[in-house]
């Protein structure tokens, strides 16, 4: 099934120079890129975002670093979309994200990890909104 879903490359991945490498394999795999912005977000907008978290030990640590510098957020469009960018993205935790996975070849924090992306229709519809609308 066709489908959208959102990716986010984080401040690291900015700073690191990484956008075109990660864009570019999302690509390869033959997802389109329909929707692409850069841009630095604001804390409002990243409470808003992250809002799932909210309580969480790790929540102001995570808006202090999302808000830290220039993202860049795209929405990509192909077969089993939500599924396949998570599966190619790898694990939360960057340091056991498995090799050929774009957290695994680039990453080792668990806060710095690089990309997010929207796990489920309805969070890419709620992410979608806070940062495209």
């Amino acid at each position: 099934m066709t489908e959208r879903t959102l990716i986010v490359i984080k401040p690291d991945g900015v700073r690191r120079g990484l956008i075109g490498k990660i864009l570019s394999r999302f690509e390869r795999k033959g997802f389109k890129i329909v929707e692409l912005k850069m841009f630095k977000m604001s804390r409002e907008k990243a409470e808003e975002f992250y809002s799932v978290h909210k309580g969480k030990h790790f929540f102001n640590e995570l808006i202090d670093f999302i808000t830290s510098g220039p993202v860049v957020a795209a929405v990509l469009e192909g077969r089993n979309a939500i599924e396949v960018v998570r599966l190619m993205i790898g694990s939360t935790d960057s340091s056991k994200a498995l090799p050929g996975t774009i957290r695994g070849d680039f990453g080792l924090e668990i806060t710095e990890n690089l990309i997010h992306a929207s796990d489920s229709l309805e969070s890419y519809k709620r992410e979608y909104k806070v940062i495209f609308e």
